[in-house]
Protein backbone atom coordinates (compact mmCIF):
# COMPACT_ATOMS: atom_id res chain seq x y z
CA UNK A 1 0.00 0.00 0.00
CA UNK A 2 1.54 3.25 -1.08
CA UNK A 3 0.08 6.42 0.40
CA UNK A 4 -3.41 5.07 1.00
CA UNK A 5 -6.18 7.40 2.07
CA UNK A 6 -7.69 7.26 5.54
CA UNK A 7 -10.70 5.41 4.15
CA UNK A 8 -8.55 2.91 2.24
CA UNK A 9 -6.60 2.08 5.41
CA UNK A 10 -9.78 1.59 7.38
CA UNK A 11 -11.36 -0.55 4.67
CA UNK A 12 -8.19 -2.66 4.48
CA UNK A 13 -8.34 -3.48 8.19
CA UNK A 14 -12.12 -4.02 8.18
CA UNK A 15 -11.73 -6.37 5.20
CA UNK A 16 -8.93 -8.49 6.63
CA UNK A 17 -10.80 -8.88 9.92
CA UNK A 18 -13.95 -9.89 8.05
CA UNK A 19 -12.02 -12.31 5.83
CA UNK A 20 -10.30 -13.83 8.85
CA UNK A 21 -13.61 -14.31 10.65
CA UNK A 22 -15.00 -16.03 7.53
CA UNK A 23 -11.90 -18.21 7.16
CA UNK A 24 -11.07 -16.75 3.76
CA UNK A 25 -7.65 -16.97 2.19
CA UNK A 26 -5.46 -13.94 2.87
CA UNK A 27 -2.68 -12.43 0.80
CA UNK A 28 0.76 -12.34 2.47
CA UNK A 29 0.29 -8.65 3.36
CA UNK A 30 -3.17 -9.36 4.77
CA UNK A 31 -1.77 -12.25 6.82
CA UNK A 32 0.92 -9.95 8.21
CA UNK A 33 -1.72 -7.34 9.06
CA UNK A 34 -3.93 -10.00 10.63
CA UNK A 35 -1.13 -11.03 12.99
CA UNK A 36 -0.91 -7.39 14.11
CA UNK A 37 -4.69 -7.23 14.60
CA UNK A 38 -4.74 -10.50 16.53
CA UNK A 39 -2.13 -9.08 18.91
CA UNK A 40 -4.50 -6.19 19.67
CA UNK A 41 -7.77 -7.68 20.94
CA UNK A 42 -8.77 -4.23 22.21
CA UNK A 43 -9.47 -3.30 18.57
CA UNK A 44 -11.51 -6.36 17.59
CA UNK A 45 -14.79 -4.62 18.52
CA UNK A 46 -13.92 -1.70 16.25
CA UNK A 47 -13.01 -3.97 13.34
CA UNK A 48 -16.17 -6.03 13.82
CA UNK A 49 -18.36 -2.94 13.44
CA UNK A 50 -17.37 -0.99 10.33
CA UNK A 51 -20.71 0.83 10.14
CA UNK A 52 -20.16 2.24 13.62
CA UNK A 53 -16.44 3.06 13.36
CA UNK A 54 -15.80 3.82 9.66
CA UNK A 55 -16.13 7.60 10.14
CA UNK A 56 -15.21 7.84 13.82
CA UNK A 57 -12.59 10.39 14.80
CA UNK A 58 -10.08 9.60 17.54
CA UNK A 59 -8.39 12.55 19.17
CA UNK A 60 -5.23 12.63 21.25
CA UNK A 61 -6.83 15.35 23.35
CA UNK A 62 -9.40 12.81 24.48
CA UNK A 63 -6.63 10.39 25.43
CA UNK A 64 -7.75 8.08 22.65
CA UNK A 65 -5.55 6.01 20.39
CA UNK A 66 -6.66 5.78 16.80
CA UNK A 67 -6.76 2.01 16.25
CA UNK A 68 -6.21 2.31 12.49
CA UNK A 69 -3.16 4.50 12.92
CA UNK A 70 -1.78 2.22 15.64
CA UNK A 71 -2.29 -0.90 13.53
CA UNK A 72 -0.86 0.81 10.44
CA UNK A 73 2.34 1.78 12.24
CA UNK A 74 2.65 -1.79 13.55
CA UNK A 75 2.23 -3.08 10.01
CA UNK A 76 4.90 -0.67 8.73
CA UNK A 77 7.28 -1.97 11.40
CA UNK A 78 6.57 -5.59 10.48
CA UNK A 79 7.25 -4.79 6.83
CA UNK A 80 10.54 -3.10 7.78
CA UNK A 81 11.57 -6.14 9.80
CA UNK A 82 10.59 -8.58 7.05
CA UNK A 83 13.03 -6.93 4.60
CA UNK A 84 15.52 -5.54 7.14
CA UNK A 85 14.97 -2.01 5.91
CA UNK A 86 16.52 0.25 6.96
CA UNK A 87 19.48 -2.15 6.97
CA UNK A 88 20.23 -3.40 10.46
CA UNK A 89 16.81 -2.78 11.96
CA UNK A 90 16.09 -6.49 12.37
CA UNK A 91 19.11 -7.09 14.59
CA UNK A 92 18.50 -3.98 16.66
CA UNK A 93 14.88 -4.96 17.24
CA UNK A 94 15.93 -8.49 18.21
CA UNK A 95 18.24 -6.94 20.83
CA UNK A 96 15.38 -4.75 22.00
CA UNK A 97 13.12 -7.80 22.32
CA UNK A 98 15.75 -9.54 24.45
CA UNK A 99 16.14 -6.50 26.64
CA UNK A 100 12.40 -5.88 27.10
CA UNK A 101 11.43 -9.53 27.30
CA UNK A 102 8.74 -9.62 24.61
CA UNK A 103 8.06 -8.68 21.02
CA UNK A 104 5.09 -6.38 21.71
CA UNK A 105 6.97 -4.12 24.11
CA UNK A 106 9.82 -3.99 21.61
CA UNK A 107 7.43 -3.08 18.78
CA UNK A 108 5.95 -0.28 20.86
CA UNK A 109 9.45 1.07 21.55
CA UNK A 110 10.13 0.92 17.81
CA UNK A 111 6.84 2.69 17.21
CA UNK A 112 7.92 5.56 19.47
CA UNK A 113 11.13 6.03 17.49
CA UNK A 114 9.40 5.70 14.12
CA UNK A 115 6.66 8.18 14.95
CA UNK A 116 9.22 10.63 16.34
CA UNK A 117 11.27 10.47 13.14
CA UNK A 118 8.17 10.88 10.94
CA UNK A 119 7.14 13.90 13.02
CA UNK A 120 10.64 15.41 12.73
CA UNK A 121 10.70 14.92 8.96
CA UNK A 122 7.29 16.50 8.53
CA UNK A 123 7.97 19.34 10.96
CA UNK A 124 11.28 20.24 9.33
CA UNK A 125 10.20 19.43 5.75
CA UNK A 126 13.15 17.06 5.30
CA UNK A 127 13.44 13.43 4.20
CA UNK A 128 13.03 10.68 6.77
CA UNK A 129 16.36 10.15 8.55
CA UNK A 130 17.08 6.40 8.65
CA UNK A 131 20.24 6.87 10.72
CA UNK A 132 18.46 8.95 13.38
CA UNK A 133 15.74 6.28 13.48
CA UNK A 134 18.28 3.49 13.97
CA UNK A 135 20.18 5.58 16.56
CA UNK A 136 16.96 5.99 18.55
CA UNK A 137 16.43 2.23 18.44
CA UNK A 138 20.04 1.54 19.43
CA UNK A 139 19.71 3.85 22.46
CA UNK A 140 16.58 2.03 23.54
CA UNK A 141 18.16 -1.39 23.13
CA UNK A 142 21.34 -0.46 25.01
CA UNK A 143 20.02 1.96 27.62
Amino acid sequence: MFNPSRNEVREFFFAIWSKAQAGSVLTPLEAMALSVVQAHPEYHEVLSNPERYREREWTPEGGETNPFLHLSVHLAIEEQLSIDQPPGIRGIVQSLESKLGNAMDARHAVMDCLVEQIWQAQRNAVPFNNEAYLDCLRRRSSG
